[in-house]
């Protein structure tokens, strides 16, 4: 086998891997960021569903949304406390 050959295979299996690396990394963020916002809007619901009985209400709106959808459980948390600190 030719040495040009060679490398010329091994540098398209090198530029494979890499287009295919930069192509999964996105989907994995994307894919995260859906899963995050579908627990997080269901949380929220939950949380006002239930806190009803507790006086606990979140208003829906786009901060809070976008809070619960980019961070989930730990951004409901987080709204709930910071409701908490301005209602008292």
């Amino acid at each position: 086998m030719d040495l040009n050959i060679v490398m010329a295979f091994v540098l398209g299996l090198l530029l494979l891997y890499l287009v295919g690396r930069v192509m999964v990394v996105p989907i994995k963020l994307i894919v995260k960021l859906i899963v995050n916002g579908i627990v997080g809007g269901l949380v929220l619901w939950v949380v006002n569903y239930f806190g009803a009985f507790l006086n606990l209400h979140i208003p829906l709106n786009p901060v809070t949304a976008l809070t619960a959808g980019f961070l989930g459980i730990p951004g409901i948390v987080l709204l709930i406390v910071i409701q908490q600190i301005i209602v008292k």
